[in-house]
């Protein structure tokens, strides 16, 4: 079967996830969190991939991410696989792949939709039922984003910028954007449109990708449980 052709538009953000092989754990230690940042960091600043949102799970990863070029995010991922594969398996005395395939991603309409994608990846520990708030898990953006403790990581979305001008009250802001829960539709829609690798957005922006690329834009209409059902399991 042909791989189904990307998006890959320079300057609108991707939300980006790859899953551990067979669902089995890409992190063992945390050791071996620190190392995925780092190589993270290398490779987004290498292929001029600016990331603005992660969050690091035991067998999965959730980035949000604004390529400069065409190829930033797949040189990127391709980067962070060589160079982080190599590492767990010399450090685990283990061989074959890390990964299931190859990462999956959708574009995200930004003006609409950049706040709430950036809150569903830093509630990704709290929807597993690993923490009780999104600042109790380590392995995640929250802690840059909503109280501004430093991380090299991540660079700011000037849409998260505009939340307010001085660092203090943008914190807060977005802080109290937690207070309000993702509600299931629009976990369901983020869920399919990364299921299927096409457009989170409003229909006016799937319009205009579709103009742009000549590529299809919206979900297939099967419904989301078989959509989930066709993957194999549910995403996060």
């Amino acid at each position: 079967m042909a791989r189904q052709p990307r998006f890959t538009i320079p300057g609108i953000t991707q939300h980006v996830i790859q899953r551990g092989n067979n669902r089995e754990p890409c992190f063992y230690a945390e050791d071996d969190y620190y190392r995925y940042k780092n190589d993270l960091f290398d490779a987004a600043k290498k292929n001029q991939a600016v990331v603005h949102a992660y969050v690091l799970m035991t067998n999965h990863v959730h980035l949000l991410v604004t390529p400069q070029h065409e190829h930033s995010i797949s040189h990127m991922m391709q980067d962070i696989g060589r160079k982080y594969v190599r590492y767990i398996n010399r450090t685990y005395n283990r061989t074959g792949t890390l990964w299931e395939g190859r990462f999956k991603a959708s574009l995200v309409d930004s003006n609409a939709y950049l706040l709430t994608c950036m809150r569903y990846i830093e509630l990704n520990p709290v929807r597993a039922n690993m923490v009780q708030h999104p600042g109790d898990y380590r392995w995640s953006s929250y802690a840059c984003n909503a109280n501004g403790k430093t991380d090299n990581l991540i660079q700011s979305h000037p849409l998260y910028n505009a939340l307010d001008k001085e660092p203090e009250q943008r914190h807060f802001a977005y802080r109290e954007l937690f207070r309000m829960h993702l509600d299931s539709d629009q976990i369901h829609e983020i869920r399919d449109a990364l299921n299927q690798q096409l457009v989170l957005g409003r229909e006016d922006f799937k319009d205009k990708i579709e103009t742009m690329t000549n590529c299809q834009a919206r979900p297939k209409l099967l419904g989301r449980h078989r959509v989930e059902e066709e993957t194999g399991y549910y995403i996060i």
